[in-house]
């Protein structure tokens, strides 16, 4: 595995000319730290105490033009600081994304990424540029000052460098401990970014099934951990404070103590003024800017790295960027998110999908889901048969579980027990590659991402002719859309289309993969009613089966038949069926609640319910 020494050692290596450039403009820089209390040193002797203040005004002017070029040092050792830190935050970045996707490849869904790319590589940068500079601070402030103590006087700089030699010591001693703590910080950040996630995204389902208190006090215990890792870390804080009062203070009593005996040895009073300065403006500010700096930063930037190269990738020779636009190209094969569309499909022209002849589109059996081990299931004990060539669609209040039931279907969700079987083979242990065959999953919210038309209508079937996307957009009524957009070969940008757009451009994409089972997750809700009608209708003549998740009334009476899920019950029939029989079907479609005896057959329990497959010829049945 790729160390953190290892990492850090290329990433120097590979600009060595920066840091050489670097170095010299930091040894501009401690030009007044070495020269300080030797200039003042001469300055008191030699001038003012020799009553020649000219001569002792001569020497402080010296260490004027010393403090200027310090000041030009500064500003180009900044400068140069970029050159250094872009290069190494760039590499990691890439490192990052690969191992996100090959975990998404793999089928590990990875909730943390987002904290790794976004805040965890950040700091990683800044506390990078932040070590560069503190160390390259100490070593040249700290280096100049043991200089100009040497040349004031070899017993001056014994008596610096033993409190300066236990401050370090004792640093040294208690940083493996630093370490330990702060890694437990970023495990628990982590933590705390899952729960927050889980809960997020399965807000709806929380509120339907009364889970909040639960979920609040879950999420509210991963918060508690992460404070008491912060509590723990912050009483190294003493520890950093010892370490600075023994070797950045202790010097100076030391030195004051020393003075009647550094006089014997020859000094004069302005040599050891100029010890003291070297002290405390060269010795103290190195040693605590390298404490401070490793401490907070330095541990920051050893942790989270190692984080970081645990679960990313590995490096690679060039970046995945189309290499004359520097735009990213079409994403890889990938399963489906519940915030983007569908993991890509076998390579090459693929021909329209077809549907199964009879058998099982989609079976579910015993399903049972809850968000959280101690949240009340979703879905429980859910049985659902689809023949092959269906068009069902589900229907519920809002946070009932139908977008959880499509997240199942599309193995995006994993139940705690039971079996989801698509096309006959189960959604369990299938690769992404493998699934993406099998079902295309498009969500509410469409998944458009930068790059040409072409990439994005066609990265689920690759290499796609010109007319057969032409032949599809015909059908679904999109010609003028792909027209006004330019054209297969035109820049997209996802801030640039509006949110109709972006889901006929999923729809399309949709149409056009190798899935015979098609999830339309809400994925016209910001299409007008004549629209939606419209691509539900293209789809239902399609190839394969039909899933959507409905929100509005239409969608219903346009299905073959209805799935409803109330939290009570869960009831399949037609849509005339399920008027007729259930008083929740009749107050969400907004018929009022009609008397209308249901078939004695026909028994729910509170969460879960029953269904059996459609014998041929027979009308719908409930699930009891």
């Amino acid at each position: 595995m790729t160390t953190v020494a290892g990492v850090t050692r290329a990433a120097l290596r590979d600009r060595r000319a920066q840091l050489w450039r670097l170095a010299g403009w930091s040894a501009a820089e401690v030009l007044p730290a070495a020269l300080s209390g030797l200039l003042t040193a001469h300055a008191v002797d030699s001038g003012f105490l020799a009553g020649r203040p000219g001569v002792g005004l001569a020497w402080l002017a010296l260490l004027g033009l010393a403090v200027l070029v310090g000041a030009a040092g500064t500003h180009r050792s900044y400068a140069l600081l970029g050159d250094v830190v872009e290069p190494f935050r760039d590499d990691l970045l890439r490192r990052v994304v690969r191992g996100a996707v090959a975990g998404a490849a793999g089928g590990r869904a990875d909730d943390a990424a987002v904290a790794r790319l976004t805040h965890q590589v950040e700091l990683v940068r800044d506390t990078y540029a932040g070590l560069l500079m503190v160390v390259r601070g100490f070593l040249f402030a700290f280096g100049a000052a043991v200089l100009g103590l040497l040349s004031l006087a070899a017993p001056v700089a014994l008596v610096v460098a033993v409190p300066v030699l236990a401050g370090l010591g004792l640093f040294a001693v208690a940083l493996p401990v630093m370490v330990a703590r702060q890694r437990e910080y970023v495990l628990s950040d982590e933590r705390l970014g899952r729960a927050v996630v889980t809960a997020v995204t399965g807000h709806r389902d929380v509120s339907a099934s009364g889970a909040r208190d639960r979920v609040t006090d879950w999420v509210g215990a991963s918060v508690d951990a992460q404070a008491r890792v912060e509590r723990r870390l912050a009483t190294m804080a003493a520890t950093r404070g010892l370490s600075l009062a023994l070797g950045g203070w202790l010097p100076v009593p030391a030195l004051l103590l020393a003075t009647p005996w550094l006089v014997r040895q020859g000094l004069g009073p302005g040599a050891v003024l100029g010890a003291l300065v070297y002290v405390t403006r060269g010795v103290q500010p190195a040693l605590h800017s390298l404490v401070q700096g490793v401490a907070a930063g330095g541990l920051r930037f050893a942790v989270t790295l190692d984080r970081l190269l645990r679960t990313a990738g590995p490096p690679a020779a060039a970046a995945s960027s189309d290499a004359t636009t520097g735009r990213p190209g079409p994403p890889p094969a990938a399963s489906a998110s519940p915030g983007g569309a569908a993991g890509c499909g076998s390579a090459g022209s693929l021909a329209q999908p077809t549907a199964p002849r009879g058998g099982s589109a989609l079976s579910l059996r015993a399903v049972t889901f809850r968000y959280g081990p101690h949240a009340d299931p979703v879905l429980d004990h859910l049985d659902l048969e689809v023949p092959a060539g269906d068009h069902l669609v589900i229907v519920g209040a809002s946070g009932i579980g139908k977008s959880t039931l499509a997240g199942l279907v599309a193995g995006v969700l994993h139940p705690q027990s039971g079996t989801v079987h698509v096309g006959g083979s189960p959604v369990a242990g299938a690769t992404p590659r493998q699934l993406a065959d099998r079902r295309v999953l498009i969500p509410q919210e469409a998944y458009v991402f930068t790059g040409t038309l072409r990439e994005n209508i066609d990265y689920l079937a690759p290499g796609l002719p010109d007319d057969t996307m032409d032949r599809a957009a015909a059908r679904l009524g999109l010609t003028g859309l792909l027209a006004r957009l330019g054209g297969y070969d035109a820049l997209l940008r996802p801030a640039d289309l509006s949110a109709g757009e972006r889901q006929q451009l999923a729809l399309l994409r949709a149409w056009l993969s190798p899935a015979a089972l098609v999830i339309l997750d809400e994925a016209t809700c910001h299409l007008d009613p004549a629209t939606e009608g419209r691509l539900e209708g293209a789809f239902a003549t399609r190839p394969g089966t039909l899933v959507v998740i409905a929100h509005r009334v239409s969608s219903a009476l346009r299905a073959r038949r209805v799935l409803l899920l109330d939290g009570r019950a869960a009831l399949l029939d037609t849509h005339q069926g399920l008027l007729a029989r259930s008083p929740a079907y009749r107050a969400l479609v907004g018929y009022g609640d009609q008397e209308t005896e249901p078939p004695e057959a026909v028994t729910t329990s509170p969460t879960h319910g029953r269904s059996a497959p459609l014998p041929s010829g027979s009308a719908p049945r409930s699930w009891p």
